[in-house]
């Protein structure tokens, strides 16, 4: 196992961040960690690559132990916290050679990893000159400087653009076609679009730990397209197998289809038939947005804790 959690908590003095979670995640698998704010994702992943330590309970990374084995937990994983901590003053190559030193790491595996994370047009400018994607880009650039085995992401697409968020996630999974990857979101369409298995915190506790495919319902799917320009929902509905269609906001469409088929083949087809750019292109999950509605809700909990 990549990551091993068993019965981990958190006190801080009162208030119990994290209460007995278990769960392992296997090599080669992307794991969207999904949570309300303040559910205990970050707490979780602090303690993961050894920022602090677990009040009970044991965690192990690459066989490691985060509280025995710091320096062998931190050779093995790459992070990028929420908050994604840069030296804004200083150049791109720059930041990344000076932390190059801390793993001892060759001169090439900078230039390796700037290609790899598409920073070569702005490699010559200040940090503080980027914009957020390009900063975010930074982050995983650094926290791909030692090749890790495991990559640990605290809310990467936070803040992005559209543009930057498909850049960032199609990012995400090519580093993670090689590497354990576990990644915290608040936001469903993250998971869908980037992972193979959803584990849902809810304050301190896990209530879920699911498989994509087990949660999808073949007989429906709803597919998420932004295109540049509007488009009238009566084109929209003459996709094959088309039931419904959305104008959620701006140029974003939900369109629901009723098939066992991936339909964002056709919704492509039809972007480009018709002249149009698509911006992003998702299937969104229903059953996990219910699940996660079902197991994060306030009135459900307030409800449920009521009959008890």
């Amino acid at each position: 196992m990549s990551i091993e959690v068993e019965n981990i908590s958190k006190h801080y003095g009162e208030q119990r961040a994290l209460d007995g979670v278990s769960f392992s995640v296997k090599k080669g698998e992307i794991v969207g960690f999904l949570g309300p704010n303040g559910a205990g994702k970050s707490t979780l992943m602090k303690i993961l690559t050894t920022y602090i330590n677990a009040s009970e309970g044991k965690a192990l990374v690459n066989g490691c132990n985060v509280i025995s084995q710091k320096k062998e937990v931190q050779l093995s994983v790459g992070y990028l916290p929420e908050h994604n901590p840069l030296y804004l003053d200083m150049y791109v190559r720059e930041y990344l050679n000076f932390n190059r030193g801390i793993f001892n790491t060759s001169k090439a595996r900078v230039d390796e990893v700037i290609v790899l994370t598409g920073l070569q047009p702005e490699a010559h400018k200040k940090i503080g000159q980027l914009s957020k994607g390009y900063r975010q880009r930074v982050g995983l650039a650094n926290a791909l400087l030692h090749n890790p085995d495991v990559l640990i992401l605290d809310e990467p697409t936070t803040g992005l653009d559209p543009n930057q968020l498909v850049d960032i996630r199609h990012l995400i999974k090519t580093v993670g076609k090689d590497k354990t990857v576990f990644l915290s979101t608040h936001i469903m369409q993250e998971v869908e679009a980037i992972c193979d298995r959803v584990i849902i915190i809810n304050k301190g506790q896990i209530v879920a730990d699911k498989k994509l495919k087990d949660l999808r319902d073949d007989k429906v799917q709803t597919v998420i397209v932004e295109f540049d320009y509007r488009v009238e929902d009566t084109f929209l509905l003459k996709l094959p197998n088309a039931t419904t269609v959305k104008n959620t906001h701006d140029f974003v469409y939900e369109i629901t289809f009723a098939t066992t088929s991936d339909m964002r083949s056709h919704v492509f087809d039809f972007a480009h038939d018709n002249q149009l750019k698509i911006l992003q292109l998702n299937q969104k999950n229903a059953s996990l947005e219910s699940l996660f509605r079902e197991l994060t809700s306030t009135t459900n909990q307030t409800q449920k804790e009521a009959t008890e």
